[in-house]
């Protein structure tokens, strides 16, 4: 059973809705984190998980998420520079040539600011992705996770157009290329007309997220998505969503894998 004061604005812990009291903490989040406190590393580390952990999934017990948590984290290049010969040509000139000017120092390490990758740390929640109560929340057939879960349970969810018994499980997870759909009579999104047609329906406070990750592919027309990868790290930004900057995830990565647990006394 859910807590009563799953929104309560005093521990302001963001949720995947979009009730009022969410959209509130959301907003307030980020400038209440870590502002005007002395913390250890461990104490900012453990705050990182709660605090990330609340958003990616709080009914998911610790034992559930460390079975499902892989520490080592997606390699990548963390300061790719396109252009190859030419960039290096460019940035030597630039710091060791004629062309050293302040200015162009300024707006060089401004583009190679821009091109390198989030932390890969922000994909650590990667594996949640492909449960099916966040792939309905995410395509925006519901307004919670919880009401996912609950129209999951209820048998309104199929998977590659099966109602297998293992999609009544909320934590049910999909495949590369596997089909989730809804029936239209739950989807939030959707209201009936007079004609007896589907219409798109505005839901209050549903703006903030109304955006579709890039590793989905959802269809309105038939309430259906396609899960088509594992989300990514692009150059400044990552395809997970989330109301936390990666650093903030590198924090709760360093927590679970055990590093700063020495400061804890």
């Amino acid at each position: 059973m859910r807590r009563k004061n799953l929104y309560c604005t005093v521990r302001a812990l963001v949720r995947l809705s979009w009730e009022p009291a969410n959209l509130y903490n959301l907003v307030t989040k980020n400038r209440r984190l870590f502002d005007g406190t002395r913390k250890t590393v461990y104490q900012q580390q453990w705050t990182a998980k709660r605090e990330t952990r609340a958003y990616h999934d709080s009914n998911t017990t610790e034992r559930s998420w460390m079975s499902m948590f892989k520490p080592r984290l997606p390699t990548l290049n963390m300061q790719m520079l396109s252009g190859g010969n030419a960039s290096s040509q460019k940035l030597s000139r630039v710091y060791h040539g004629s062309d050293a000017t302040d200015e162009s120092i300024k707006e060089l390490e401004k583009t190679r600011k821009n091109r390198q990758h989030a932390h890969a740390a922000s994909l650590m929640y990667a594996p949640m992705e492909r449960r099916v109560d966040f792939i309905v929340f995410r395509s925006h057939f519901v307004s919670s996770i919880y009401k996912a879960r609950w129209i999951i349970n209820t048998g309104m969810v199929t998977v590659n157009g099966k109602k297998v018994k293992p999609v009544n499980i909320p934590s049910y997870t999909v495949d590369d290329g596997d089909v989730v759909q809804v029936d239209p009579r739950v989807v939030c999104t959707l209201k009936k007309a007079e004609d007896g047609t589907l219409k798109f329906n505005e839901v209050p406070f549903m703006q903030p997220w109304m955006f579709i990750p890039e590793y989905l592919e959802v269809n309105y027309n038939t309430c259906s998505t396609v899960y088509l990868r594992d989300p990514v790290t692009r150059p400044s930004r990552t395809e997970l969503p989330s109301p936390f900057p990666p650093e903030v995830h590198g924090l709760a990565y360093d927590f679970y894998t055990g590093k700063g647990k020495s400061y804890k006394k």
